[in-house]
């Protein structure tokens, strides 16, 4: 059969990485995952209760493309609770997890063989999404100097499009609200449409991020109730977007998606209430990073840029090796602890870095730290 070469994208590495650590773990290994960004909690007692009631009183079958009007409302209050902004709900869109309202950006806003910018190191299924659009991924690397995020300097020109993410994948580094505005002022005197993934918001240490909606309307924002919700498998998420470009947003969601999933919904709705349950488990990623920060240099691995959010450590590991790849999974086999390598996030440069992720209970992560170190000091021998 014929193929497209759209479909030919690179694999989402930490994937590989889980499926190896699956592999290990049905051989009756115990292995610590550190490698994956998903939050080891359930969903909030409140959504599930709210879910299990709806499934006893409703069919749960479509609800409008756009989300159900009540959660739609729930997410504008979370603006002006979070940030101050005075949000329309009619400008929410509720979709099926992130990805699909990357999905639905994409297609709204470029066109086939326009380039899209994204800083680098960042999350990889940008450039794959884009690829299989038929879109043009270009990335613009990035350091420690601006705390790996791009700055209007470094942005090249000819440019459709720019993703920003604050808090990042995989560096967990924020943007403050001036370097929000230059990047949004820079964009709106060159026809770049801005989209700000937000997915990680909530998830901070010390000051909480900004929102893009603070220093512009004209931006799409990207959400989801997957990581500070921890609802990752529930797959409900939600995009912002200027007013005239809602019916665009909405035609192709009918289209592609239909609706997102009703049950996801109802839960979602219910969990914008659960603040106490959802802080509590903030709690514990504070005190992992802290455990992470603390313990990460004395493994080894002192080549890190402290997260301001999100549950993520990225570390340079260039002393240690040329091949991060090979390094996780010695790490995996020798250590039981799952890691991943930076070349998901920075094709040309993550063969010298390692992703750790803290979002497991804080027992877990002492138990990686701990066998983390006996490896790396049998592996200095």
């Amino acid at each position: 059969m014929r193929v497209s070469s759209r479909g030919d994208v690179d694999p989402f590495i930490v994937m590989d990485v889980m499926e190896a650590a699956r592999a290990l773990e049905a051989q009756g290994r115990h292995i610590i995952h550190m490698e994956v960004g998903q939050p080891s909690t359930p969903a909030p007692a409140g959504a599930r209760k709210a879910l299990a009631a709806a499934m006893e009183a409703d069919a749960l079958g479509y609800t409008v493309a756009l989300g159900l009007p009540e959660l739609r409302r729930g997410i504008a209050a979370l603006y002006q609770r979070w940030y101050g902004v005075d949000l329309d709900p009619g400008r929410v869109i509720v979709t099926a997890g992130s990805s699909s309202a990357f999905l639905l950006a994409f297609s709204a806003f470029f066109d086939a063989g326009e380039r899209v910018g994204m800083g680098l190191p960042g999350y990889p299924s940008y450039r794959h999404i884009l690829k299989a659009l038929s879109l043009q991924a270009v990335g613009i690397p990035t350091g420690p100097d601006t705390r790996f995020q791009p700055v209007p300097a470094q942005i090249p020109e000819g440019l459709a499009g720019l993703i920003v993410a604050s808090p990042g994948n995989p560096s967990g580094t924020m943007l403050g609200k001036a370097e929000l505005a230059a990047l949004a002022d820079h964009c709106a005197g060159r026809d770049i449409a801005l989209i700000s993934d937000e997915i990680y918001h909530g998830l901070h240490y010390e000051t909480p991020a900004v929102s893009a909606l603070n220093v512009t309307d004209d931006v799409c924002v990207i959400n989801s109730f997957s990581k500070y919700f921890s609802m990752t498998g529930w797959r409900v998420g939600w995009m912002v977007v200027p007013e005239n470009q809602v019916r665009r947003i909405e035609r192709l969601a009918q289209n592609m998606f239909i609706c997102p999933p009703h049950a996801s919904q109802i839960a979602a709705l219910a969990a914008l209430d659960c603040i106490d349950e959802l802080e509590e488990n903030r709690a514990v990623y504070a005190a992992n990073r802290a455990l992470m920060l603390e313990r990460l240099p004395l493994a080894g691995f002192s080549r890190i840029a402290p997260p301001d959010g999100a549950f993520y450590i990225y570390a340079d590991v260039s002393d240690l090796t040329d091949d991060s790849r090979k390094l996780a999974a010695d790490i995996l086999n020798g250590a039981g602890v799952a890691v991943t390598p930076g070349l998901d996030f920075d094709p040309d440069r993550g063969h010298q870095t390692l992703r750790f992720s803290y979002a497991r209970a804080t027992a877990d992560i002492e138990e990686g730290l701990a066998r983390l170190a006996r490896f790396m000091a049998g592996r200095a021998r």
